[in-house]
């Protein structure tokens, strides 16, 4: 896929994602067959920049390009400014973010809660964009503030007129949260309005969903959040749907012991061992959520303080599973899974 400049693998996303899209997190999708993946919103206050969280959000040291960091605020000179200060820190796309429901993001009118304020975006989006001329700008919005104002449509037109280069819509208001079911009849009306390319997020869970909004929108790509969590290869799975109409084979538990002990390696790496193994925590319990025995594993898991512990936890939990069988084993269907994991 062309976008922004650069030849994507295929046209699937991976969703920034506060405390998860990390640069760990960001390469293993992209080594598992996502196209392109936007790293954790990164503020737009030059205060914080010094913090040790503002300075790993920026850190993309070795990560495969091209590299997309997402950026969040409300005053247009400090967005601008945010704009600057990642492309010189390797960025070569910045996304703007306005479809974060966070309240301790729309509190501050950033985020989702942009969209009730179009001359703000509009301000917002010209300053970033002439902040960067040299640098492609995207959108990453919702389909409105809530039921009775989706206003996407005049939000992307916005975008358009200010030389954004492409936009992400989630099919969800700041109001839903991230409840009820994600609609895509808006995705489908801005995608008719506008001639920049559209990227459809949400409850995306499977590669026939992946297929069906592509084909209900006419989205030029999908983005995916939350299934992506524990299981990074769903953009492999995907992938090869959309080529080919078929399955992938299920993956096998020693294919997946080793990219969750590569993942770690990296976390502790990337974090250091302290913050490393508190970070694992919840990626682990990703990946093991809804496997046999995996409630009993995730909660003696939790205790574990020492790296040895946690990975001879891991590993001892993965080599039952093998001796169990050569396939993942869910305690409920799959598809129920996908459900609990939509995007």
């Amino acid at each position: 896929m062309e976008f922004c400049g650069f030849t994507l693998r295929n046209n699937l996303f991976v969703a920034p994602m506060a405390g998860v899209t990390d640069r760990p997190f960001r390469q293993l999708c992209k080594t598992l067959g996502a196209g392109l993946a936007v790293s954790e919103m990164v503020t737009s206050n030059s205060l914080l920049y010094g913090s040790k969280k503002t300075q790993r959000r920026a850190n993309h040291e070795g990560e495969v390009a091209p590299i997309s960091v997402q950026i969040a605020g409300a005053d247009p000179a400090m967005m601008a400014e945010a704009a600057k200060y990642n492309v010189d820190n390797g960025a070569q796309i910045i996304d703007i973010n306005m479809g974060c429901p966070a309240k301790k993001v729309c509190n501050v009118m950033a985020g989702s809660a942009l969209m009730q304020d179009e001359v703000l975006v509009g301000r917002i989006l010209e300053a970033v964009v002439g902040a960067v001329p040299g640098t492609p700008v995207t959108l990453k919005f919702r389909t409105g503030w809530n039921r009775l104002n989706k206003n996407a449509p005049n939000i992307a037109r916005i975008a358009e007129e200010s030389g954004i280069r492409a936009v992400a819509i989630h099919g969800r208001t700041r109001a839903d949260q991230y409840t009820g079911e994600a609609e895509y009849e808006t995705i489908a009306l801005v995608k008719s309005q506008i001639g920049i390319p559209v990227i459809a997020n949400g409850d995306i869970t499977t590669p026939e969903k992946a297929k069906h909004v592509l084909e209900v929108t006419g989205a030029d790509g999908v983005m995916i959040g939350r299934a992506a969590q524990g299981r990074p290869w769903i953009f492999r799975e995907i992938e090869h749907f959309l080529k080919t109409g078929e399955h992938l084979p299920p993956p096998r538990v020693d294919e997946i012991h080793r990219i969750l002990q590569e993942h770690l390696q990296d976390l502790y790496t990337f974090y250091g061992i302290d913050t490393g193994v508190k970070v694992a925590r919840k990626h682990i319990s990703w990946y093991t959520r809804g496997l046999v025995g995996s409630a009993a594993f995730r909660k003696s898991m939790n205790q574990l303080l020492e790296l040895e512990a946690q990975q001879a936890a891991v590993n001892a939990f993965f080599s039952g599973l093998a001796q169990a069988g050569e396939h993942l084993k869910y305690e409920a269907p799959q598809q129920a899974q996908d459900h609990d994991l939509a995007a």
